[in-house]
């Protein structure tokens, strides 16, 4: 006999919300014992902060439970869908509930890299007077887009991508504590593609569970004494049947992001712009696009091509200034430029190697005759004596210890093996002769 499925309308993922941060999963070093989210919780006292991190982490959720725990009216507004007018109207409302004894409202914006600053502008007067405390919730770096005299006013909190073990444990909640998943004798025999299509998200991994159990449902003879056992090629092919679930909203924000960086370090312009239509027809920010675009000039191609930073840079400003559908084109001709350019990342590594070195060997001591004496005491110290300035000696270059006399022998940088770099390498090999080499690597 078959057994009629009655699917709820609400997801999985907003079935899971937790409700206290005793129950949220994940962000310890946030909301745990002696965290700073929690304490401010228990202290009653709360101030606007900002949280930053990639989707399905727990962003609206944790402001949500905060609003609750400490007892506080929530509006929340979502940047992709709200205007000025919503937010004015909102801080109104706000304004109507303040009592002298009540404390002020929560308002929770979702996205909040996409407001435009006279969005953000229209906040500023209702954070500085109390009217309302801002949560915000981003997945891009808050300095990029929110303006600074908002920014200055909120703490940014950042929130990671989900472990293995936080994803284990919200499957395990689910499967035991959700009232309709629960009626299921479904048996998790093997979870690696769960957790690698997720990719730290919450969201998709318990979508990912409700697509799976909904798709073994379908079958007429189907009846909920029947075990569904799971396994990573039955994950695959269900999510290959409903990928859709996966595009929409770009929600494959993560990967496709990856793989269009990727081919475009690896010389393919033709899969960089198929990974741009990817993008673009998911509806990606536009300008998330060009920002990775400026950042993969200077990490991926450097020094190879200096003039490919500057036509990144000019893709970003140019699609501010244009907008869609017309940047789909300025976009598209700086990915294949960047594709089809040489690449060197002798920048990034040099930097990197820098730092490490800074970080091992503290703050070390400024040379004195690289030091500026703008005091006649300064003078006497030795600061600035014996400092050869270059522009007095041939070709504007004298030998000269520029490094701390810890590490004066030290070099970061490698020259790339690529035309430009290789002119760069001669240069300096001539320059620094027997005090320094940038011999040209086998």
């Amino acid at each position: 006999m078959t057994t009629s499925i009655q699917f709820p309308n609400q997801p999985l993922a907003d079935r899971m919300r937790p409700g206290t941060l005793d129950d949220f999963i994940g962000q310890e070093h946030l909301v745990g014992p002696n965290a700073v989210i929690r304490k401010m919780v228990q202290s009653g006292s709360l101030s606007s902060f900002i949280l930053w991190g990639p989707p399905g982490v727990g962003k609206t959720t944790l402001a949500t439970i905060i609003s609750h725990q400490m007892d506080r009216p929530f509006y929340g507004l979502s940047a992709v869908q709200s205007g000025v007018k919503d937010v004015r109207e909102t801080i109104e409302k706000a304004k109507k509930v303040q009592f002298f004894d009540k404390p002020n409202p929560v308002l929770f914006i979702d996205e909040i890299h996409r407001f435009s600053k006279s969005q953000q502008d229209s906040l500023l007067g209702a954070v500085e007077q109390g009217i309302v405390t801002l949560i915000g919730a981003t997945t891009e770096n808050p300095s990029f887009e929110v303006i600074s005299p908002l920014l200055s006013r909120c703490q940014v909190y950042i929130l990671n991508a989900l472990t293995k073990e936080n994803l284990v444990e919200l499957l395990d909640r689910a499967l035991t504590k959700d009232t309709y998943i629960k009626k299921f004798s479904i048996r998790i025999v093997e979870n690696e593609a769960m957790l690698q299509y997720s990719g730290g998200d919450a969201r998709k991994l318990l979508n990912t569970l409700e697509v799976v159990v909904k798709s073994e449902c379908s079958d007429p003879d189907f009846t909920l004494d029947r075990e569904i056992s799971i396994t990573n090629e039955m994950v695959k092919e269900r999510l290959q049947e409903n990928m859709a679930i996966y595009d929409k909203n770009g929600e494959m924000h993560s990967d496709i992001i990856s793989a269009f960086i990727k081919c475009i370090r690896g010389s393919d312009p033709d899969a960089a712009v198929y990974w741009l239509a990817r993008m673009l027809e998911g509806g990606e920010e536009i300008k998330f696009i060009a920002r990775r675009l400026v950042i993969l000039a200077s990490e991926d191609i450097g020094l190879a091509n200096p003039n490919a930073l500057l036509m990144a840079t000019n893709c970003f400003q140019a699609v501010h200034m244009i907008g869609m559908p017309e940047a789909r084109i300025i976009l598209s001709e700086t990915a294949i430029y960047l594709a089809a350019s040489p690449k060197s990342n002798s920048a990034y590594a040099a930097i990197d190697t820098a730092i490490e070195t800074v970080r091992k060997t503290g703050n070390l001591s400024v040379p004195l005759h690289l030091r500026n004496a703008p005091t006649s005491l300064m003078k006497e110290l030795g600061y600035g004596e014996d400092y050869k300035y270059a522009h007095s000696f041939k070709d504007h270059f004298v030998q000269e210890h520029y490094l701390p006399e810890e590490i004066k022998d030290q070099q970061f940088y490698t020259p790339g093996k690529n035309p430009r770099e290789e002119e760069m390498r001669k240069r300096l090999d001539l320059l620094w002769n027997n005090m320094k080499s940038y011999g040209k690597e086998e």
